[in-house]
């Protein structure tokens, strides 16, 4: 079993609230490099607050955010933008061109101006995302699946420990989804780094994720390894009955006619799997 100290990322009784009025409370959980995480949840349950609250966006009520051990609502900014990358759900646009909107991922590692080193990686990060052919274009002239990856690019030029995504599929079509949920999952793997990303939607989440964390009422209602979820969890979260199977390897849930006569859902995944 992994102990405390192998965690890049420890949240440890993370609380916030707005205006007094509790959002989170009691968050607890952690990450290890090379590790996914999925924060899952309905919508105002405080997926996005909590991503916010562990790159210090939102000081915490209470509580800790450790990364390797400092505290992260103790570093300075500067040492938050070396060490912690985040992608929001909606990135603004500007009459910057997409090659220097990734280069401003660099800003804090340049000491005095930018070096070729650094030219480098913004290039590889195009490559990487497929950018390339749109670099010189300006980035409110590109769609919003091409915004969401220069957003995706400018974080990981960032080189940090830490990748925080909110919603980082939102704008994008299927097959760029699994190109970037891939090449993420490959990025977090590779670099040794911790990724926390927020989903909406399940089945996606629990095919690239190594780990899961299911909010209700602004708290953790469960948390495990993805083949741990029951479909149990999600009705009790979600409200919606569903049934849960293993196809290809992966989990999948399928949400259930509440009025067709079916077994109760909440037993563990089947084993309906397709590529043996």
């Amino acid at each position: 079993m992994t102990s405390r100290q192998d965690m890049m990322l420890q949240v440890h009784d993370l609380h916030f609230s707005y205006n007094r009025h509790p959002v989170l409370s009691a968050m607890c959980f952690g990450v290890e490099a090379g590790e996914l995480l999925a924060i899952l949840g309905p919508n105002g349950v405080g997926k996005t607050t909590l991503l916010k609250c562990i790159n210090a966006i939102h000081k915490p009520a209470g509580g800790t955010v450790l990364l390797e051990g400092h505290n992260v609502l103790r570093l300075r900014p500067a040492e938050i933008a070396t060490s912690i990358g985040y992608v929001a759900q909606k990135s603004e646009t500007s009459r910057f061109t997409v090659f220097d909107a990734v280069l401003m991922g660099r800003m804090p590692h340049v000491r005095w101006k930018v070096e070729d080193d650094d030219l480098k990686i913004v290039e590889a990060a195009l490559r990487r995302l497929g950018l390339v052919h749109l670099q010189l274009r300006y980035i409110d002239q590109i769609s919003g699946g091409e915004l969401q990856k220069v957003a995706i690019a400018r974080a990981l030029v960032q080189e940090p420990r830490i990748l925080l995504l909110d919603e980082p599929t939102s704008s994008l079509d299927l097959r760029n989804q699994i190109a970037i949920l891939t090449m993420l999952r490959r990025v977090v793997d590779e670099h040794g780094m911790a990724g926390v990303m927020t989903m909406h939607d399940l089945n996606t989440a629990l095919r690239f994720a190594h780990k899961f964390l299911l909010l209700k009422d602004g708290a953790v209602f469960a948390a495990g390894r993805v083949e741990e979820l029951t479909s149990d969890m999600v009705q009790e979260v979600y409200g919606v009955p569903v049934d849960l199977h293993i196809i290809g390897g992966y989990p999948i849930v399928v949400p259930m006619d509440c009025d067709m006569d079916h077994p109760h859902p909440g037993h563990d995944a089947k084993a309906h799997d397709h590529d043996h």
